[in-house]
């Protein structure tokens, strides 16, 4: 309560004084410059915001266009796998067809190898026994025909048969 009471009022024009040469001081040197850079910061603050409203953006562009080559390279993958699918399967049937038509040919010449080789054996076959009937027909004759009234006769039966043909 003292110091209410010792209230001076030179002190307080002083004081006062003092204050307000300060506070011009101030005003005059030192607030522009903190307002100064206080503008510089909220702007450089907002220039920092908008920018990383940018660059998200940016990325969210980014991640769709990403996305979008994902998608795209997977049509096309998938486009090229049943083009390589196609072709496979394409090349599996020529060969099946080709391989078939082989072996018919081979089958077709195995046949008539074989009824080459048929057609010579019947051929030496008959060969044979024609030899065989002939020698049957010499020994069977020979014994026959060792008279002469059975040699006459063969003759003549011959002989008449020729002329009926």
């Amino acid at each position: 309560m003292e110091l209410i009471h010792q209230f001076s009022s030179g002190l307080f024009i002083i004081q006062s004084v003092i204050f307000l040469a300060l506070l011009f001081l101030l005003g005059k040197f030192a607030w522009k410059p903190i307002l100064t850079s206080i503008n510089d910061r909220e702007t450089s603050i907002v220039d920092a915001l908008n920018q990383a409203k940018l660059a998200k953006k940016e990325m969210e562009d980014l991640k769709a266009d990403n996305e979008r080559i994902i998608r795209e390279a997977k049509i096309e993958r998938d486009s090229i796998l049943k083009e390589a699918r196609e072709i496979k399967e394409r090349i599996v049937g020529e060969a099946k067809d080709l391989a078939k038509a082989e072996g018919d040919k081979m089958i077709e010449a195995a046949k008539q190898t074989i009824q080459t080789e048929k057609n010579a054996a019947m051929s030496d076959i008959r060969t044979q026994i024609g030899a065989l009937s002939v020698n049957i027909a010499e020994s069977i004759l020979q014994k026959n025909l060792e008279k002469s009234e059975a040699q006459d006769e063969l003759v003549q039966n011959y002989l008449n048969k020729s002329n009926l043909n």
